[in-house]
C-alpha cells in the first residue's frame, strides 16, 4: 500500500483505539454515562451529515427507515451504552481488546443466520483461538470482583452487538454510502439518548481534560474516525482498510498504560494476542500472506464498517 494509505489507517486504528481512554477520562471526571453517549452522537453526527449529504444517501436512507432504527440500536445505541457503562468497572485497555472479539461473533451467528459468512477451515481454528483468549481475560483480568466481571460482560455483549449490526447492515443498506448508514445511526441514537442525557446533566463544570476528551471522542473517534475510514476503503479497497479493526486494540492498550497509568501483565498480552489473531483467522478465513505466500489474495466485498 502507498504511504498515504498506511497514514489513513494509523490515523483511523490511533482514534478508533483512543475512543476508550476518552470515555474513561470523563467518566474519571464524574461526567454521567448519558450524558457522554449523547454528546459524543451529537458531535459524531455533525461530522457525519454534512459529508452524508454531499453523496445523495438521504432518498435511500429514508426509503429504509425500520433498517435505521434497528441498525441504530444494534451499532451504537446498545454497545455505546454497553461499553461506557462497563468502563465504569474495567480498564479502558482491556475494554478495547474485548471489543476486538466481534469477528468472533460474527462467525458464530454466522453458523445459523448467513451460509456466505460462515468460517471453515482456518476461520474455525480462529474462532477457538479467539475463544480461547476471551476465556484467558475473563479468568485472570476480571475475576477480582463481581462488578469487574459485570463490566467484562458488558464489553464482550457490545462487541455481540457490533457483529448483529454488520448483519443488518449487509441486508438492509446494500448500495447505500457508508457515510450515510453511518450518519443516520448518529442522528437516531442522538436522538434516543438526549433524554437520558438531560436527566443527568454535569452538576459541575468538566474539566479541561475532561471537555476535551469528550471533543475527542465525539468530533474524531466518533466522526473523524470514520472519514479517514472511508477514504482508507476508497485508497486500497475493503479488504485491506479492514486490517485498522486489528490495530486500534493495539493503541487502546497503549493509551490505556502510557496515558492512564493502566496495569498491562502477562495474561493481558497472551489474551490480546489470542483474541486479534482469532479475529484475524475468523474475518480473513486465511493466514496473513506473508505467512501463506502461495494463497490467493481475499476477495475485495466490501466489509460493514464498525462503530467504535
Amino acid at each position: 500500500m502507498s504511504a498515504r494509505a498506511w497514514i489513513w489507517l494509523a490515523f483511523t486504528a490511533a482514534l478508533w483505539g483512543a475512543s476508550y481512554m476518552f470515555i474513561k477520562v470523563a467518566l474519571d471526571d464524574g461526567l454521567s454515562e448519558g450524558f457522554i453517549i449523547c454528546l459524543r452522537t451529537i458531535l459524531g453526527a455533525a461530522v457525519l451529515v454534512p459529508l452524508a449529504l454531499r453523496t445523495g444517501a438521504l432518498p435511500m436512507l429514508l426509503a429504509r427507515k425500520p433498517w435505521i432504527l434497528g441498525l441504530a440500536v444494534a451499532q451504537v445505541i446498545l454497545p455505546f451504552g454497553l461499553i461506557t457503562f462497563g468502563e465504569n468497572h474495567i480498564p479502558s485497555a482491556l475494554a478495547g481488546i474485548l471489543v476486538a472479539s466481534a469477528p468472533l461473533f460474527v462467525a458464530l451467528i454466522a453458523i445459523r443466520a448467513d451460509q456466505d459468512e460462515r468460517s471453515q477451515g482456518w476461520g474455525l481454528v480462529g474462532v477457538l483461538l479467539g475463544m480461547v483468549g476471551v476465556v484467558l481475560l475473563f479468568g485472570v483480568d476480571l475475576s477480582g470482583d463481581a462488578e469487574t466481571l459485570v463490566g467484562g460482560l458488558m464489553i464482550l455483549a457490545a462487541a455481540l452487538s457490533y457483529a448483529v449490526a454488520g448483519f443488518v447492515v449487509k441486508r438492509g443498506f446494500t448500495g447505500v454510502p457508508p457515510v450515510g448508514v453511518a450518519a443516520s445511526t448518529m442522528v437516531v441514537s442522538a436522538v434516543a439518548w438526549l433524554p437520558v442525557a438531560l436527566l443527568s446533566l454535569p452538576a459541575h463544570t468538566p474539566s479541561l481534560s475532561a471537555s476535551l476528551s469528550l471533543i475527542a471522542l465525539g468530533a474524531g473517534g466518533t466522526g473523524l474516525a470514520f472519514l479517514f475510514y472511508y477514504n482508507s476503503i476508497a485508497e486500497v479497497g475493503p479488504a485491506r482498510a479492514s486490517i485498522v479493526a486489528y490495530v486500534a486494540p493495539a493503541f487502546a492498550v497503549l493509551y490505556g498504560v502510557t496515558l492512564l497509568g493502566e496495569h498491562l501483565g502477562v495474561g493481558t498480552i497472551a489474551g490480546l494476542v489470542l483474541i486479534l489473531a482469532g479475529s484475524w483467522l475468523a474475518g480473513q478465513g486465511a493466514l496473513p500472506r506473508f505467512l501463506n505466500r502461495s494463497a490467493p489474495s481475499r476477495s475485495s466485498a466490501p466489509e460493514p464498517a464498525r462503530v467504535r
